[in-house]
């Protein structure tokens, strides 16, 4: 691992920081006092259900992006990405998450483009690519089922093939974003009698097909993040299958993002755990504190410690891909050790407040640093699930990292 920019990367980083210094409006600037929390106050909320002055600033930040290939920095150039090497978009993700500046695009940009890229045909490349690069195409992942969530290949969603078209029937859960895409991309079971994790096609399908609902799902701290989606006699072209039919698993596998080394996530745990340090040393009137502090010292100490754990995470996994390999058990371990950190962090600011913590409204002149830990703590619960639960990701450590045994 280097720690130390090269000559070159140190070139690019001021490149990336002028840019944003320079480009980023005022709307996301303001924002920079006040931490986000949860899951919907992104760039996606913004363009699609913000006021007029979110939706002004959103489309000029992606539109200055657009500019430097930047809304795709990991794409190859010629589909109108950045072309960024491994350390040079790792840069540009730290950048980024130290200036709080949002990355637009969401999951088409991180996710159905890498998967275009690689299975896709010349003509689904001409016809996806483009389009969401522009924000025109804003794409909602259908994975997840009632019965299929951390098994996934216990999907049931069904696909039956009729003359030119795929039929679809079945439901979806956990479709996040669902609410503000206008295409889906998801796995569907096309052959029923094949094994469990084949038969499976990756199939893309526009969101006003008739058939598709979306119901929303409203979370414990009353954000609506995701939906359930359900499917009646959908009918889509047959030309919307990605990849080879009945292989869509191995395509979905290959679904990750370019980037794993949670910079983002580390980046902002660092800034967080920063803004409660800074809170209680120039705190001057301490009603919010009170004579906590000396039972809570040592577990914003270990907060502390543990962030730059998770930093080193980071630049591990990145070091990894800049050699050529590809992360695998040691992915799992950031996502455990960053997930279960949000947790922790969170759990000790509303400590050191007390009873001020069980305040909400972020706008209460009595809320400790505008209630931003307590609404991450109730927000924070579902990060040890989602994207691959944390039991999920001790199993892969187990297996591939020490060479355990399957039970």
């Amino acid at each position: 691992m280097d720690w130390a920019d090269s000559s070159e990367q140190a070139a690019f980083r001021a490149q990336v920081h002028d840019f944003i210094e320079s480009r980023l409006p005022q709307y996301y600037r303001k924002r920079r006092k006040r931490d986000t929390v949860g899951l919907e106050d992104n760039h996606e909320q913004h363009i699609v259900h913000g006021d007029a002055e979110a939706k002004a600033a959103a489309t000029e930040w992606q539109s200055a992006l657009a500019e430097q290939g930047w809304v795709a920095p990991h794409w190859p150039k010629e589909y109108g990405g950045g072309g960024l090497s491994t350390m040079e978009h790792f840069i540009y993700n730290q950048e980024m998450a130290l200036a709080a500046a949002p990355q637009p695009g969401g999951q088409g940009v991180g996710l159905l483009g890498p998967t275009m890229l690689v299975h896709g045909t010349p003509e689904q490349k001409a016809k996806y690519l483009g389009p969401t690069l522009r924000g025109e195409m804003r794409w909602a992942q259908g994975f997840s089922e009632p019965g299929a969530g951390s098994d996934l290949g216990s999907l049931q969603c069904r696909a039956v093939r009729d003359g030119d078209e795929w039929v679809i029937n079945g439901q979806k859960l956990w479709t996040s974003t669902a609410h503000k895409s206008n295409w889906i991309f998801g796995l569907f079971r096309t052959d029923p009698e094949a094994p469990k994790h084949r038969g499976i096609s990756f199939l893309v399908m526009d969101q006003s097909t008739p058939g598709i609902q979306v119901r929303p799902i409203i979370s414990m701290g009353w954000e609506h993040a995701t939906n359930e989606t359900f499917y009646e006699d959908v009918r889509i072209p047959a030309e919307n299958v990605v990849g080879e039919q009945n292989r869509g698993w191995y395509v979905g596998m290959t679904l990750l993002d370019f980037e794993r080394s949670n910079i983002a996530g580390a980046v902002t745990n660092r800034r967080r755990i920063t803004r409660l340090l800074d809170h209680v040393k120039g705190a001057e009137d301490t009603q919010h504190i009170g004579d906590r502090l000396p039972h809570v010292r040592d577990k914003i100490a270990d907060r502390w410690i543990e962030s730059e754990v998770l930093f080193n995470f980071s630049f591990r996994i990145i070091s990894l891909q800049n050699q050529g390999l590809v992360p695998n058990y040691e992915a799992s371990t950031s996502k455990i050790f960053s997930s279960e950190l949000i947790q922790r962090t969170s759990n000790t600011g509303m400590k050191l407040f007390g009873m001020y913590a069980n305040l909400w409204d972020r706008d209460d002149a009595l809320s400790p640093l505008d209630a931003a830990f307590t609404q991450e703590y109730v927000h924070s619960v579902v990060l040890t699930i989602f994207g691959g639960s944390n039991e999920i990701q001790r199993n892969i450590i187990a297996t591939r990292g020490l060479g355990l045994p399957r039970g």
